[in-house]
């Protein structure tokens, strides 16, 4: 970085919206504490136009930038290089240009993890997890989880040969099933971990929840990756049942400041990251 302020420490996130993105904030309190002079810009591009704005980054010099819906898979073939972890999971939500090349990456994976951390009472390699839903996030997590070497990851969704594709492709193969809603409901006192990486549950629909927990094991930790509302429907029956709750302003945190890493070479302060957001979303609480 050079101390004066010229366009190559510019910043951003692309996405369609992108208005209510919080990364702003987050991204460039962490320059200030890193007294790094470069600022941080919400971009809004259609899909019309993808192609074009990343002509347009490589054009001005812009350092770095993250992704997000829905531009994380079509932003692949437009990228010099991909990381193998990103290429694996097909989506990438952090981009460094080096010199004019253009890097893909994906931190949503390693940020779950980094984030459910210091929830855990027992090691990942000797937990039982339960993934619901099998889209991009889904994919993320799992993919990330069966590289950590987590004991046993199974799937569930509403299309179970989703679940079977998901699991297929993972290049690090886990012991995993793919189940129906309805059976997951049914083992549920099985797992030590459940995430929830599905929509349902997101303002406006806050009362939804993607299935019923009536046979979880108090011990359990629970996970939403969802931060608005910051405590869903689903979590709060976990909470009733006594289970450790996990909501997704950690997931959210973590993976960003994986992204200013990969940017600065520095990781920053993820506790102040966290009271942004928190701040921010403090009119969410329920």
């Amino acid at each position: 970085m050079t101390n004066s302020r010229t366009l190559t420490n510019v910043f951003g996130v692309i996405g369609c919206p992108v208005g209510h993105s919080m990364s702003p904030a987050i991204q460039n309190q962490a320059f200030r504490s890193e007294h790094i002079d470069a600022s941080y810009h919400a971009f809004h591009v259609e899909k019309k136009d993808l192609q074009n704005a990343v002509t347009g980054i490589k054009a001005l010099g812009v350092k770095g930038f993250n992704v997000t819906i829905p531009h994380k898979e079509a932003l692949i073939p437009l990228l010099d290089e991909i990381e193998s972890t990103a290429k694996a999971i097909g989506a990438v939500n952090t981009v460094v240009n080096e010199g004019g090349k253009l890097i893909g990456y994906n931190t949503d994976g390693k940020g779950f993890i980094s984030s459910l951390r210091p929830y855990l009472s027992a090691s990942l390699h000797d937990s039982r997890i339960l993934i619901i839903g099998a889209g991009g996030a889904a994919r993320a997590i799992y993919f990330s989880l069966a590289a950590y070497g987590a004991g046993e990851i199974d799937l569930c969704n509403r299309t179970v040969l989703k679940a079977e594709k998901l699991i297929e492709e993972c290049p690090v193969k886990a012991k995993s099933r793919a189940l129906s809603l309805q059976n997951a409901e049914k083992e549920l006192n099985n797992y030590d971990i459940i995430v929830q990486t599905t929509s349902i549950g997101m303002h406006p629909h806050v009362e939804a929840k993607p299935l019923s927990l009536e046979n979880i094991k108090s011990s359990a930790i629970v996970t939403d990756i969802i931060y608005n509302p910051i405590k869903t429907a689903f979590l709060k029956e976990a909470e009733e049942k006594g289970c450790k709750i996990l909501d997704g302003t950690g997931m959210f945190v973590h993976q960003a400041a994986l992204a200013f890493e990969h940017w600065t070479g520095l990781f920053p302060d993820v506790k102040e990251m966290h009271d942004i957001v928190m701040k921010k979303l403090g009119g969410t609480l329920c």
